[in-house]
């Protein structure tokens, strides 16, 4: 150990200096305490043994302005001093010393002293090195082995900052292995770890900037952050990922898809980050996800991050959606489901605007039921439900009153007069 001894007496501090050279350490010398406080600003030291009785700064003095300036790293310090009376000890202790010293001191005494010393900053070092494994540990997926969503986010944050404040795009992918709850049905849970695994190396291979962030979101979806990148550069990475996995040719035998293990990727990009934030990053590039899962899965999506509101629209009614569609298309960011749960799905998961429900989904038993869900849970209280139909009869105007409804649009307004309204709702 490098033994820092503070002493102001030629003599004691000769003495001293051999008792640390036997001890087996290596001693530096200050012959104050402003020299010691010089001396630690360029140098490490393990251990203080500190006179207490000195001119200029004392013992106590020194010993407060060196654990203040080492804030939370901790040295163990001895104070060696004639002054034995219980309130030197006090103050002592209060000033930051770990134990304390009678002049004259023998060398067995300060050999001993310094072993103890020695065990205990031993014992620190390694709760240090634990505190930093388990901190690592805590940041990273247990079985990929990539950051988990929590430490994701905090490090994409952070990206997210540095893009804000040089005014760079920044896009973001979330990727999906399609149909992987029959993978793991089919083959099994071990084997569907090592999917998960041989899909996340896949993914990193795709990766090749320090600043790009890879983090798991959970179960088989994964997230990365693109510093730096547009649509373009964004699109190139997602094809890049869907290459490698189809290099690694896993088998899927019961994927409607494809025989191998494929994923869908929505990407999102923004190029101007003022007025916008991460999570709005995030969400857009999971309804690109989605965009990619309807438009056949194994492909990926990428959109620019836009001031478009979103709308969700949800009908068993084919004819009807594709009317509603044609006209909201255009100015708003639309997303399309065809059953109560998967519209229950996706009003959960992409918090989107408005939720226009048509009457082959509404008008039922489990229609009511899905109004009310949305109405008690706490991510979609808030969103406007309204209903879209044929025509604004009674049977239609009596069915939004039984499901807490206000709004009604039917086919008969023009397009312009259905922008305006909806407009109206949203604002």
């Amino acid at each position: 150990m490098k033994i820092l001894l503070v002493e102001d007496s030629a003599t004691l501090r000769f003495a001293m200096r051999n008792y640390i050279i036997d001890a087996g350490h290596e001693p530096l010398l200050a012959r104050s305490g402003e020299e010691a406080l010089q001396l630690l600003e360029n140098t490490p030291v393990d251990m203080i043994i500190m006179d207490v009785e000195m001119p200029g700064l004392n013992g106590f003095e020194t010993t407060r302005l060196i654990r203040e300036w080492l804030a939370g790293h901790w040295i163990p310090i001895i104070f060696v001093t004639g002054l034995n009376e219980d309130e030197n000890y006090r103050e002592g202790i209060e000033a930051g010393g770990d134990d304390y010293l009678i002049k004259p001191v023998s060398f067995m005494i300060i050999k001993a002293k310094i072993r103890a010393m020695e065990r205990i900053a031993e014992m620190r070092d390694q709760l240090n090195q634990l505190n930093a494994e388990l901190e690592a540990l805590s940041q990273l997926d247990s079985l990929t082995q990539i950051y988990n969503r929590r430490t994701f986010n905090e490090l994409a944050q952070q990206q997210w900052a540095l893009a804000k404040r040089h005014q760079q795009p920044i896009s973001a992918l979330m990727i999906d292995v399609d149909h992987f709850k029959l993978f793991n049905d089919h083959y099994g849970h071990p084997a569907g770890d090592a999917c998960l695994k041989k899909v996340t190396q896949a993914i990193k291979s795709c990766l090749h900037r320090s600043t790009d962030i890879l983090g798991r979101y959970g179960g088989e979806e994964f997230v990365v952050l693109l510093p730096e990148t547009d649509a373009n550069g964004a699109m190139r990475v997602a094809q890049a990922i869907s290459e490698a996995l189809e290099d690694l040719a896993l088998r899927h035998d019961v994927s409607p898809t494809t025989n191998f293990v494929t994923a869908s990727i929505g990407g999102a990009t923004c190029l101007r980050t003022t007025g916008h934030d991460l999570e709005e990053l995030i969400k857009n590039a999971d309804r690109a996800l989605y965009k990619a899962k309807r438009a056949g899965r194994n492909r990926s999506w990428v959109d620019e991050v836009a001031t478009h509101k979103t709308l969700l629209l949800a009908d068993t009614n084919q004819d009807l959606i594709n009317h509603f569609s044609g006209h909201l298309q255009a100015h708003f960011n639309l997303l399309v489901a065809d059953s109560q749960r998967e519209c229950l799905e996706l009003a959960v998961e992409l918090h989107p605007d408005l939720i226009l429900l048509g009457g082959g989904i509404a008008g039922t038993e489990a229609g009511t039921e899905l109004c009310k869900i949305l109405a008690r849970t706490p991510k979609t209280a808030s969103i406007a439900m309204a209903l879209v139909c044929e025509s604004a009869n009674a049977d239609n105007t009596n069915l939004i009153k039984k499901l807490g409804m206000n709004l009604l649009f039917d086919k008969a307004l023009s397009g312009p007069a259905l922008l305006n309204k909806i407009v109206q709702v949203l604002h």
